[in-house]
């Protein structure tokens, strides 16, 4: 039977990305996330590509709209064994004295309790598989902090102590929990929605910066990681541009 993939937040950027290699290793994939229309599109793509999809709609901040997609999941066309949880973003870029309580609480419900959701409702069809994946897409700022950052750090290192508290739990079950850590990658919406849509503000965070990752860069660690042997779980992968040193330490061409 067709092993199936689910990766949230897959409208777009990483999950997309994400979505369009999984389906090239062979995976039935449920692409989940608000925007229908997307993944409409994204189904087609892999679809002429050779490749299977099924698009279901769902928002990672919503218990009843979680518990649609674990219902899809129970129709998929084989076992569940891999579960992307790539759902989340940041908003603003204040300083803790002055920051929004609504967007880091919006950061908190997508990015923390999403992957806490999402988990809790496939956790089932993952170990009844008998050879489960959990992958947690997190990031650099899940273990460092940076001026500005306040919100989307604390989300982060949230989101990384559910992986590490989760990989602890499961332990002798056959389930893995993977966390992939990107430095800066650039897609199309993530520093548009930390900016409000400003893309002025946006195209700053990559000014002069020679080849930062790009979505695909980001789907092809998830897709290696949820590909190696079941016995083989890599913790956590981190990944950097070669023009980024350390979250500080970016190289830019004048």
């Amino acid at each position: 039977m067709t092993p199936v993939a689910i990766v949230t937040g897959a409208s777009s950027g990483i999950g997309a990305a994400t979505a369009r290699r999984l389906a090239t290793e062979g995976f039935h994939v449920l692409a989940a996330a608000r925007r229908t229309d997307r993944l409409t599109e994204l189904v087609e793509q892999i679809s002429r590509a050779g490749g299977a999809a099924t698009a279901v709609a769902c928002d990672v901040t919503s218990d009843e709209s979680v518990a649609g997609l674990a219902q899809a999941a129970a129709q998929a066309p084989g076992p569940v064994t891999l579960l992307v949880n790539n759902a989340g973003g940041a908003r603003g870029l204040d300083p803790v004295e002055s920051g929004s309580v609504s967007d880091w609480q919006w950061m908190y419900d997508t990015n923390v309790l999403g992957t806490l959701r999402v988990t809790q409702a496939l956790l089932p069809a993952l170990e009844a598989s008998g050879a489960g994946t959990i992958v947690i897409v997190s990031s650099t700022a899940g273990t460092v902090v940076y001026e500005g950052g306040g919100g989307y750090t604390a989300a982060k290192h949230a989101q990384t102590a559910v992986a590490g508290t989760l990989r602890l739990e499961l332990c002798g079950r056959p389930v893995r929990v993977v966390e992939i850590d990107p430095g800066m990658v650039r897609t199309d919406e993530f520093s548009l929605v930390r900016f409000a849509g400003d893309e002025d503000l946006a195209n700053a965070v990559y000014a002069g910066v020679p080849d930062p990752l790009v979505a695909d860069d980001v789907a092809d660690c998830i897709a290696w990681c949820a590909t190696r042997p079941q016995h083989v779980n890599v913790d956590r992968l981190v990944v950097r541009p070669l023009a980024q040193a350390a979250q500080h330490k970016v190289h830019r061409v004048t």
